[in-house]
């Protein structure tokens, strides 16, 4: 028997086209924003009141009060997909975010927006040839949709240096996922399972941050976030359907698995040093305890046909991210030249899985980020920014595809005075 796997090259409309969305609730999506992404996701010790941090609630306390700060973010991608000898392409473009964030009490900051969550995108055939005959099996395999957060949030400096912060998010989204077989082989039927589910739940986050003045020009920002983790009391169906092949009679059988998805208790830590108003540099580790979910897996082989959708155990793993990024402006003074108030950063991260694939491990993620924030500047505006940044992320585990993706994002920050009042001479 001999097997290959192919890929498709055509665009799709899905925020990733990688087959290991497949797995767990999809692959997990990079919630930062523009400013962050270039730096690899830095976030959690970020405090900055010129932009919106999501990541960190407890950042929202540090916008003053004569700003409003809009932020939309968008990203187009390209993915080499390489099994053995084989090399494929595949590219996509979405629309990622938008986040606002403004001061509503003294030391009380505000925010609400949209950010993804997880997302599934993916289709690719494997033929397996019977023996050493012509014959072949195809099993088809494709996915798509994801799920998203819609939040509200607050942060509060509750005493001088220390501030808290909290994210409420609405979660909401679906995702259908398809395997097909089908064989030359006009005798032998044809077998489709569809598996779907949908959720709609919420997502709650707690950050804190302390920030202490270390010399007239360095500033240390510690920072931690804490993710509530609970079962999101949605269910999961698997739909069998096996079309006869010589009377077309279509059989159906559909399970369902209650409680079947969950979101894990998570926490991280950062800190940076900002340096002269010029210089951020800092790290970032977030742990996120998958490994204690139950996951439904498709039991297709058990004798009892009751038994054949059920919540299992050790499927999913617990999942460690290490961030280190920086950003560097020359001269952030207004009058300065242009090229010198323009922000230079970089970042790199790593993940490891949070799923395994048949009791193998599945890919790790490297990334490795360089962007810039470009400040725009005219007669009524000089304080918001565009943020590009490119991204290239491996991901790999031994015996599976790996995938080299390059990635551009583009943000849109805009920071206004919308609350100072005028003044007539």
């Amino acid at each position: 028997m001999a097997a290959v796997t192919v890929f498709p090259a055509q665009a799709q409309v899905s925020r990733t086209l990688s087959p290991y969305s497949q797995f767990g609730i999809g692959r997990l999506a990079d919630q930062s924003t523009g400013f962050s992404k270039g730096m690899g996701g830095l976030a959690i010790g970020l405090r900055d009141g010129k932009v919106a941090n999501v990541l960190n609630p407890a950042s929202y306390s540090s916008v003053d009060s004569l700003t409003f700060i809009f932020d939309m973010g968008a990203s187009a991608q390209i993915t080499n997909f390489k099994e053995g000898s084989q090399r494929v392409n595949g590219n996509t473009g979405s629309f990622d975010y938008g986040v606002a964030t403004f001061r509503v009490l003294p030391k009380v900051g505000f925010a609400f927006g949209v950010v993804p969550l997880a997302n599934v995108g993916y289709n690719y055939y494997k033929a397996d040839y019977i023996g050493g005959s012509s014959d072949y099996v195809n099993e088809i395999h494709s996915g798509s949709g994801g799920f998203n957060q819609a939040f509200i949030g607050a942060g509060w400096e509750f005493a001088k240096g220390f501030s808290v912060g909290l994210n409420f998010a609405y979660l909401w989204g679906s995702t259908e996922r398809l395997v097909s077989l089908i064989s030359n082989d006009t005798y032998v039927n044809t077998q489709t399972k569809i598996y779907t589910t949908s959720v709609s739940s919420y997502k709650l986050d707690f950050g804190f941050q302390w920030q202490k003045a270390l010399s007239a020009k360095e500033v240390l920002t510690v920072g931690a976030t804490l993710g509530v983790g609970h079962n999101l009391g949605n269910e999961a169906s698997l739909i069998n359907s096996i079309t006869d092949s010589q009377t077309g009679t279509v059989t159906n059988d559909t399970l369902q698995v209650g409680d079947a998805y969950g979101l894990p208790l998570s926490f991280g830590v950062g800190a940076t040093l900002h340096h002269n108003k010029r210089l951020i540099v800092g790290a970032d580790y977030i742990f996120e305890r998958w490994g204690s979910l139950d996951y439904p897996v498709d039991n297709t082989a058990a004798a009892v046909k009751s038994m054949r959708y059920t919540m299992q155990p050790g499927v999913l793993e617990n999942r460690h991210k290490f961030v280190v990024g920086a950003d560097w402006i020359p001269n952030p003074e207004y009058h300065s030249k242009f090229f010198s108030r323009i922000h230079y950063r970089g970042g790199v991260s790593y993940a490891t899985p949070y799923y395994n694939i048949q009791g193998t491990d599945g890919p790790k993620e490297i990334t490795v980020s360089a962007g810039v924030g470009i400040p725009l500047i005219n007669s009524w505006n000089n304080r918001s920014t565009l943020n590009v940044s490119a991204q290239w992320t491996h991901t790999t585990a031994p015996g599976f595809i790996s995938e080299n993706t390059f990635r551009i994002n583009i943000g849109l920050t805009f920071n206004e005075r919308w609350f100072a009042k005028w003044k007539v001479d």
